[in-house]
């Protein structure tokens, strides 16, 4: 259960955090230390989920509290009324427990004024928008709510909300209508421009973003497609930080040390990362005081973490989910997998890179792998697998295509591929269906596992299906692969080799064949030592 479905109870034992709400002597807890009401509000978030709350929030929430300033965060829920429930009648204020050694930490983030639903009233949305007071609309709406095509990057014509959008401008579903009208409001009124800042793993996300939005301007009126892309700011950003889904488990630990009932709790690990491209139209909250890095230039920190951090998560968490762990911290306890793991990184990833300015990408590797093992997260690989139609053209075929053109080793990308391609398949290695949750899923699992419809069902006997045949057919899924690697006979070669003994053997057996293939000994010269 995730804590979108929690109820909004509070119980004898603690009463709902809220504006007035001090917390008991003895709780380890911090609240905010400033005045909240003499804050405006400075940014608009769009898609104001656990990742935002566990990161930008709290940048934000460190420099109000050195600083003040009129950069407090008002947010909006583009789907459903979950977050709006859980954070308005707690004022806005939440808490962050950072998960980790010797103990967790607590603290109240008070940067967050309050939270829109935007499918109840988007006029209201639309003119939090336009405010004179917004100066940055923020975003993290994941891969999939940019409505694009992730193999090329541009914006998805066809995708029926954004038809939707394009013909019902005044009552948008999607971030990019609602930014687009929202410039063209300013526009025409020749208000002030705001900055939009992207905070989703997109490849140059800034850029992505500016290009879907002149591309769906230009489906509008084309005057307002130049005006965008010559006025509007989209600054490039890298963000790092694990977030799991907060459980009702974790609502609990926390009424329980601390006394209260917070219904819009989030969890982390200790590390957060935010690299930022400085192109504000309209000032912004001095991040750089409170550790984030302002830079000319995000590309060489951003490639390092979509194609180490995000690729390696993503490998483990289909291969993992397969091989039966719940958790990510399960999969770290298994040296075969470390051993895949650290030589995916080493030995494929790592080089394509250039490292940025004073960052050893060896040492980062190493401390990724470190984080994937936190116990106290609790990060479950399922979260980790869903929507990867979207993540794996920038997280793992933007290097294959990199060790290609340059005639590298690609065995662990071409395993990490299938491992995609195994998992999509929608039918476990006991034969129960996958609920996979991925816009393509249906197509995806017809190509693999046709006639699996039910969930929880196991799949009737039958012949092991042709990993070439399956390849052949996944292939030519352009949404993800593009064309060119359809064209690819080594990639073809190795990908259908390996999904073969992802279908024969099983995903503990195969990495063991995998470990100990010819030539494979610097995969796992270090073991596993960061579990010891």
């Amino acid at each position: 259960m995730t804590n979108e479905t929690v109820d909004d109870e509070t119980t004898e034992s603690g009463s709902r955090l809220h504006a007035g709400y001090t917390p008991r002597e003895g709780a380890p807890v911090t609240a905010p230390g400033y005045d909240r009401q003499a804050c405006g509000t400075g940014i608009v978030h769009l898609g104001i989920g656990a990742f935002q709350r566990a990161h930008q929030a709290v940048y934000t929430d460190e420099v109000l509290a050195r600083q003040g300033g009129d950069w407090k965060i008002l947010g909006v829920s583009l789907r459903s009324a979950g977050v709006r429930d859980q954070l308005n009648p707690q004022d806005g204020l939440y808490t962050l427990v950072e998960m980790g050694a010797p103990a967790a930490r607590y603290r109240i983030v008070g940067a967050v004024g309050g939270v829109l639903v935007a499918p109840e009233d988007p006029a209201a949305v639309l003119q939090a928008l336009t405010a004179a007071s917004c100066k940055i609309i923020s975003l993290t709406i994941t891969e999939k709510g940019y409505c694009h095509d992730p193999a090329s990057g541009h914006l998805n014509r066809q995708h029926p909300d954004i038809l939707h959008d394009l013909h019902t401008p005044a009552a948008p579903k999607t971030a990019i209508g609602f930014i687009v009208e929202a410039l063209h409001r300013r526009r025409r009124q020749d208000a002030p421009i705001p900055t939009i800042l992207c905070c989703d793993n997109l490849p140059s996300n800034g850029t992505t973003l500016k290009r879907i939005a002149v591309e769906f301007a230009r489906a509008r009126d084309a005057q307002l497609a130049a005006w965008i892309d010559s006025r509007v700011p989209f600054p490039n950003t890298m963000v790092d930080r694990i977030v799991p889904a907060t459980q009702a488990e974790d609502i609990a630990d926390l009424q329980r040390v601390c006394g209260y009932r917070d219904l819009g709790m989030v969890k982390a690990e200790g590390f957060s990362q935010w690299v930022i491209e400085d192109n504000f139209s309209a000032g912004r909250p001095a991040w750089e005081a409170v550790g984030a890095t302002l830079v000319s230039d995000v590309e060489p920190f951003e490639l390092a973490k979509l194609r180490l951090l995000n690729g390696t998560h993503s490998s483990l968490a289909y291969l993992g989910f397969l091989a039966g762990y719940e958790f990510v911290h399960q999969v770290m306890e298994d040296g075969d997998f470390v051993a895949f793991l650290r030589g995916l990184m080493n030995t494929e990833v790592i080089p394509g890179l250039v490292a940025p300015e004073g960052v050893d990408l060896a040492t980062y590797a190493d401390s990724l792998l470190q984080r994937f093992a936190n116990p106290s997260l609790r990060h479950r690989t399922y979260q980790i697998a869903m929507d990867g139609s979207q993540k794996l053209p920038q997280r793992l075929l933007g290097t294959l295509r990199d060790q290609l053109a340059a005639g590298g080793d690609i065995e662990h990308l071409a395993l990490a591929v299938a491992g995609w391609l195994r998992y999509v398949m929608g039918v476990d290695e006991h034969g129960a269906v996958i609920a996979v949750q991925d816009p393509m899923a249906a197509l995806l699992r017809e190509i693999g596992a046709p006639g699996v419809e039910q969930q929880g069902i196991k799949q009737q006997a039958r012949a092991r299906p042709d990993a070439g045949g399956l390849v052949d057919a996944y292939l030519e899924v352009s949404a993800v692969f593009g064309t060119d690697l359809r064209g690819d006979d080594r990639f073809k070669n190795r990908l259908t080799h390996w999904l073969g003994e992802l279908l024969a053997q099983g995903v503990t057996g195969t990495l063991k064949t995998f470990r100990t293939r010819p030539g494979a000994g610097g995969d796992h010269s270090r073991e596993n030592s960061e579990n010891s």
